[in-house]
């Protein structure tokens, strides 16, 4: 099952998530678009025992939904993102777990994620810096010698409660 030809090391790996937060907090978001294979999905679920398409989440993005959520940052004025978020991602304890049944690597890692956006003494909240903690499942594949993102789940460590502004990506 856990085949060393197939696996992703833990360096690829680590590379691919610091790459993937670079790419986030400079919003470089159509290359982020491109870390996903295309039968991806990134999925922040609120109870992750339950399948994924049979319980409420709080993103369950397939590529047409990164595409529309990515198209809507960079194109519309979106009233909760102006001005936009500016964010720092944290990686770290990335740990290479095996292969998944369907042949991807399972990645674990955790991740901090500070937020915040400037703006004047009208709009409520801002400049305040927020702070979401997070686990992270990954599971990657090789796709023509490039590695891709299958699955990103963020678990929330506060998920079962009311989120504020998440309008941004994590």
């Amino acid at each position: 099952m856990n085949d060393p030809a197939r696996t992703i090391s833990r360096t690829e790996a680590e590379e691919l998530l610091y790459r993937e937060a670079r790419l986030l907090d400079t919003m470089q978001l159509r290359e982020w678009l491109g870390l996903y294979a295309p039968d991806g999905l990134y999925w922040i679920p609120i109870d992750e025992t339950q399948p994924a398409k049979r319980t409420a989440s709080l993103v369950y993005d397939d590529t047409p939904s990164r595409e529309e959520r990515v198209y809507h940052l960079e194109q519309l004025p979106f009233p909760a993102q102006n001005p936009r978020s500016r964010t720092v991602h944290m990686v770290s304890n990335i740990e290479v777990l095996g292969l998944d049944e369907d042949g991807s690597t399972r990645v674990a890692s955790s991740q901090v994620i500070y937020e915040t956006r400037t703006g004047d003494y009208t709009q409520i909240g801002l400049g305040e810096i927020s702070t979401i903690v997070a686990s992270v499942e990954y599971r990657l594949v090789r796709l023509q010698g490039v590695i891709k993102i299958k699955l990103k789940k963020i678990l929330l460590i506060n998920r079962e409660m009311p989120q504020g502004n998440m309008t941004f990506i994590v």
